[in-house]
Formats: C-alpha cells, sequence, structure tokens
C-alpha cells in the first residue's frame, strides 16, 4: 500500500510539471555541473610553498572563532551576561542570541581601539607595499599582546612560564605569545568569576528574604523562586542592571 502511494505521489509531481512548466524550458538542455580535482608535480619549490600557505592560511580561518573568543574581551562579557541570567532566574530570558550578541557588540566596542592600530600599524603598510607580510604580522600581533598582558595576572602567566621551562623573561617582548593567550584565558575566567560573585550578592538576600518570610508564615508549598522572581526583575529595573553591568565591564577594562 506504501509503495502504491509513492508511485501515485511521483507520478503526480511528474504531471504537474509537464502541465505547469512550459515546454521551452523543458525543450532546452540542463546543464550538469561538473568538478574536477588534481594532484601532480609542481614546476618549483613556490608552488608547494604557495600551497602550504593557502592550506595554513584555511586553518587559521577554521580557528578564527576561538581567536575572537580566546584574545578579546568576549571571554569576560558573555560570562558575566550569562551570571546576571542566572541570578535573576529568569531561565531562558533574555535568550542566548541576545546575550550573545550583545557581548559581541561589547567585544567591538572594547576591542575597537587595539583593532584600529592594528589596522594602521600592520593592515595599511602592508597594502601600501611598505613592510613585508613577517612584519605585517609582527605589526599586528603587538597591540593584541599587549592588551592580553594588562589584562593577565602575574601568578597566571608565572604558571605557564614555569611549565614551559621558559627563562624570566624582563618585558613583554620576551614572553612568546603561545604562553600569553593561555594565561590571559584563566585570568579572564577568574576575573568574570569574581564579578559574578558580586552579582549573585543582591539576588541571593532576596532569596532568603522571601524564603524565611514563607517559612515563618507557614507556605512552605509554596515554591520561593516564584514569589522572589518579581521583587528581583523589579530591584534590576529599577537600579538600571544593564547599565551598571554594562559600566562594569567597560570599567574593568580600563
Amino acid at each position: 500500500m506504501e509503495k502504491i502511494n509513492k508511485r501515485s505521489l511521483v507520478c503526480l509531481i511528474v504531471l504537474l510539471a509537464i502541465v505547469f512548466v512550459p515546454s521551452q524550458v523543458l525543450a532546452q538542455p540542463f546543464p550538469i555541473p561538473s568538478f574536477e580535482f588534481e594532484m601532480g608535480e609542481g614546476d618549483s619549490p613556490d608552488d608547494l610553498a604557495l600551497t602550504l600557505q593557502i592550506i595554513i592560511l584555511l586553518s587559521i580561518l577554521s580557528l578564527a572563532p576561538s581567536l575572537l573568543i580566546l584574545t578579546t574581551s568576549f571571554t569576560r562579557v558573555v560570562i558575566v551576561l550569562s551570571f546576571v541570567r542566572n541570578a535573576l532566574a529568569t531561565q531562558q530570558m533574555p535568550p542566548n542570541q541576545v546575550l550573545i550578541g550583545l557581548a559581541l557588540f561589547l567585544t567591538f566596542f572594547i576591542m575597537s581601539p587595539i583593532w584600529g592600530q592594528v589596522y594602521e600599524e600592520a593592515w595599511v603598510p602592508y597594502q601600501e607595499e611598505e613592510i613585508s607580510q613577517d612584519e605585517a604580522v609582527e605589526n599586528a600581533l603587538e597591540p593584541i599582546r599587549e592588551f592580553m598582558y594588562t589584562q593577565t595576572r602575574e601568578d597566571d602567566l608565572a604558571l605557564f612560564i614555569d611549565y614551559a621551562e621558559v627563562d624570566n623573561p624582563q618585558t613583554i617582548d620576551e614572553v612568546p605569545t603561545h604562553i600569553i593567550i593561555p594565561a590571559f584565558v584563566i585570568s579572564e575566567l577568574k576575573t568574570a568569576f569574581q564579578i559574578g560573585f558580586l552579582i549573585f550578592i543582591p539576588f541571593l538576600i532576596i532569596d532568603m528574604i522571601i524564603a524565611s518570610t514563607l517559612m515563618s508564615m507557614g507556605m512552605l508549598m509554596l515554591p520561593p523562586v516564584m514569589i522572589s522572581l518579581p521583587f528581583k526583575i523589579l530591584l534590576f529595573v529599577l537600579v538600571d542592571g544593564w547599565y551598571l553591568i554594562t559600566r562594569s565591564l567597560l570599567i574593568s577594562f580600563g
């Protein structure tokens, strides 16, 4: 029975195509695309170098989201915004798309001076052929490394320096980039959790007051979260919570 229904459906589709599609379209040949992939010997070592550069570039592009998250202010911002939502206990309000979008635009705002410096000192001279590609990469990394270094704690940086068995650096230029990045990430996590702890305190006090009030009234079956939620939202709105949170994040990167 199912086979008969499938055949009937196919016949109906073909019939509709014949009736409604103009005959001129059906009469024209339909081009079938073809793809070719060839591997052969290169004429010179430069061909191999160009191929490796393309592969490296594609690998970097695939890692671009990770680089955006781990070398900018995005980590701290998105974690603090998540703490705000959890402290309010509003479940999925604001939605994840809103929090991530806000975190991205705050990241663009915070990182705009650094990215502007990268553009002026690396991209523009490279486009005008004033510097080489290696010099452009070094000039682009310098402001980003300086930003990460200023936001990294000495203990976190010393942890990776000792583990990598690197000589004690005297300046930022002597610290390898592969050491600054993980030290910066764990410093950002610690800072974000510290801010999140401070955010939770006033909402925790409201939960404790509501819970003790309900217990004294003998209303043990009524969930305290249901009663405290409107009061937490009201408090957050009265103190202009989003303004305070955004201001605190901007000041923390100052």
